[in-house]
């Protein structure tokens, strides 16, 4: 059987999903060296390395996705996430924009700005985004839950009440699925 970095890949997202980390680490390793530019390649090492724990090697990767294709919206998403859960706001906020700019209507680009100058303490900029985010979708519940957040640490009652409203909702059509 002939190895390409397609088959190498696939049998790569299957020990990642059994928890075998090092191995799809090394079937990713070996498929990108027969595919140096395959941005997928890429960004899967990158989600492995993620579950596996090392967030700085995840960057690294989808660092190096993002110089391959600047425009793909999944791994801008992500490459924001990882610098977030890294406490890099500032970096994360900027691929946001870059994101956003792409795309306008990313809700979820949205939201992790919003995340982001929330964990900054800058509620007015992090209401924003996540108003953006719920405009461009009502049931997006994760920016529901946190434009509460900031409508309370912003002293907005009405606007707090009025997402614990719209989270009750989501609840109910949820259950009644």
């Amino acid at each position: 059987m002939v190895e390409t970095a397609e088959r190498l890949n696939n049998q790569a997202i299957l020990l990642a999903k059994d928890g075998s980390f090092k191995e799809a680490i090394a079937c990713f390793a070996r498929a990108i060296t027969i595919d140096k530019n395959n941005t997928m390649l890429w960004y899967n090492l990158a989600l492995t390395y993620r579950d596996a724990g090392r967030q700085r090697e995840a960057k690294e990767s989808l660092l190096k996705a993002h110089s391959i294709d600047p425009e793909d919206q999944d791994i801008i998403e992500e490459l924001a996430l990882i610098l977030f859960y890294s406490e890099e706001f500032d970096e994360s906020i900027n691929v946001c924009m870059k994101g956003l700019n792409l795309n306008p209507e990313n809700y979820r680009l949205w939201n992790t700005r919003g995340v982001d100058f929330f964990n900054k303490g800058d509620y007015n900029e992090a209401c924003e985004s996540f108003e953006n985010a719920v405009y461009l979708n009502p049931y997006y519940s994760d920016g529901l839950y946190n434009l509460r957040d900031t409508y309370k640490e912003l002293g907005n009652k009405t606007g707090e009440n009025v997402c614990n409203i719209k989270l009750q909702e989501l609840k109910k059509m949820e259950n009644n699925k």
